[in-house]
């Protein structure tokens, strides 16, 4: 694609966002009306998510060419994830000591979610066993991506192995996540109607349920305070893509195409075709877009941690409970950690919130506090998460090994 369609195409997708928001304040009924447009939409992306993110990843890792280059740049990618996730969770935990939006609200909130519900006893081993699975078709059907994402990366380690034969099923992967990319920016045109009927739809629904402004002004201060952490979090993703990726503000202006797509599906995993588009237009190496944003999008949750931390403390000062410390603490370490289990779907942060309340002994029954908002923040949430993969790719970038001379990669990697 070139870069007048895209600059078309984020034109379209901003306002089809406005639209939707309009559509949605003004004329509820006739919004939720339209939804199933937005519903189409998601799913044709989800579609493309199993068979992208494996060829992906497998050309990603064989790419590198030496097995052991592929050790270095796993190290660097799970380096970067830790670290701006520790950021994020430690901004987060700053931002809610300051404004301490708890304190003083009524406990009226609704009932546990059943989806929450389902998850009172997990714990944090759980994250292990949601990598690796006895049934890859099963994770595939229930887009679990982690275990797909271990096994491509272990199956593009073996194809590197074992010679001839290994590279004739490497061609393969490589054309077939081409095909993918076509696919992806072919998609790319239905997105302003997608996203216009998706935002107008949820914003639509919510008007109908009791009054969009009630929902929130019940919970002002969370939302402040969230929405405060999170645009914090989002400049210094910026400095670091800034210092350490080299880029400047055209890459940032060229992911707003994914990053109003997570806003408008709240979906870090639907929204990840265009996110890798997005880069591979910049001209951001394609090792570290098929390897990094991949895996980031399962692995990276920088919004969903920070959002954790915001809503542990929240629950916390709503309940009285008083937070030393040392359980502070263990807020930074738990949600950093169970980020890394969020799955890339709407609201699957509740789901994992459940580890960092256990972990300091805080009523789950809190989390129906923040239900009336949670779908609003989760958008704002799931474009950081995005917006930390984009970057991280740019870091990973400049720091990839040597390889060989590839014209092939080096094509690739050119903006068209």
């Amino acid at each position: 694609m070139n870069h007048q369609h895209a600059r078309i195409i984020l034109y379209a997708i901003a306002t089809g966002v406005v639209l939707g928001a309009l559509m949605g304040w003004y004329a509820p009924q006739a919004a939720v009306s339209v939804k199933w447009i937005g519903d189409l939409f998601l799913t044709a992306l989800k579609m493309l998510i199993i068979p992208l993110i494996f060829a992906a990843v497998i050309s990603g890792v064989t790419a590198l060419g030496d097995v052991r280059k592929l050790g270095r740049t796993g190290l660097l990618t799970i380096g970067y994830y830790l670290v701006t996730t520790g950021i994020a969770v430690l901004i987060g935990l700053v931002v809610v000591n300051l404004i301490q939006p708890g304190v003083g609200i009524s406990l009226a909130g609704g009932g546990l979610p059943a989806n929450v519900a389902a998850k009172q006893d997990m714990g944090a081993t759980d994250i292990l066993f949601q990598i690796v699975q006895p049934n890859l078709i099963e994770s595939a059907v229930n887009t679990q991506l982690l275990p797909i994402i271990l096994f491509a990366v272990l199956l593009g380690a073996a194809l590197t192995t074992v010679g001839r034969k290994g590279e004739q099923v490497i061609d393969f992967f490589a054309g077939f996540n081409d095909a993918m990319m076509a696919l992806v920016i072919w998609l790319m045109y239905a997105a302003p109607v997608g996203i216009f009927a998706l935002v107008a739809g949820r914003l639509g629904a919510a008007q109908l349920e009791g009054g969009f402004v009630r929902e929130v002004s019940a919970v002002g201060l969370h939302v402040v305070t969230v929405l405060s952490g999170l645009a914090i979090h989002f400049a210094v993703l910026l400095v670091i893509m800034f210092v350490f990726g080299r880029r400047g503000w055209r890459y940032l202006a060229s992911l707003m195409k994914a990053l109003l797509t997570a806003f408008g599906t709240a979906s870090s995993s639907a929204t990840l075709p265009l996110t890798m588009e997005c880069a591979r237009e910049e001209g951001v190496d394609p090792r570290a877009v098929r390897f990094v944003i991949p895996l980031g999008s399962t692995l990276n949750m920088n919004g969903t941690a920070l959002y954790e931390a915001c809503a542990a403390m929240f629950i916390a000062q709503a309940y009285g409970v008083p937070l030393g410390l040392e359980h502070q603490v263990i807020i930074f370490i738990t949600a950093t950690l169970a980020a890394v289990g969020a799955a890339g779907i709407p609201e699957a942060g509740l789901v994992t919130m459940v580890i960092v309340l256990r972990a300091v002994g805080l009523p789950l029954e809190g989390i129906g506090l923040l239900l009336a908002v949670d779908w609003f923040l989760d958008r704002f949430r799931t474009a950081v998460n995005v917006w930390g993969d984009a970057v991280g790719a740019t870091v990973i970038d400049r720091y990839l090994p040597e390889v060989v001379e590839d014209p092939e990669l080096r094509e690739a990697a050119e903006p068209t």
